[in-house]
């Protein structure tokens, strides 16, 4: 029973990585960088254009109230691509985390469970050896 014990000790301690040392990492940058480059235009680009939905029903009465066919308007049509365009960059970037995301993170989640960012690894000297 002690050696369960300590060996499960030993065990999480050694699990436990240094993850300022994997945000360090040139890896983690990249990948910090593609997840950024994506969805700050994206989301700046939505929000313009949910702005300019709200402002053209609040200012533009008349032009949001053109009838297109029946009793369908400018202004319903535009609210219903609101769905559209969330369900759309929705899906874009389910795509797009699939294809570049996914497999940067999954590289830097094996790294760390081989433990090639633990805190014994982070001490060793520019030689190999341990502090």
């Amino acid at each position: 029973m002690a050696n369960d014990a300590s060996r499960d000790a030993t065990a999480a301690s050694a699990a436990h990585p240094d993850f300022q040392l994997v945000q360090a990492s040139e890896e983690f940058r990249e990948l910090r960088k593609s997840h950024r480059s994506f969805v700050f235009p994206i989301a700046g680009a939505f929000l313009l254009w949910y702005f300019l939905y709200v402002l053209l029903a609040d200012y533009a009465h008349d032009f949001m109230s053109i009838k297109l066919f029946g009793n369908i308007t400018v202004g319903l049509v535009l609210g219903l691509l609101q769905f559209v365009s969330t369900f759309g960059i929705t899906a874009w970037y389910v795509h797009h985390a699939n294809k570049n995301l996914d497999p940067a993170a999954e590289a830097i989640r094996g790294e760390i469970e081989q433990h090639d960012f633990d805190g014994a690894a982070s001490r060793r000297d520019a030689d190999g050896s341990a502090r």
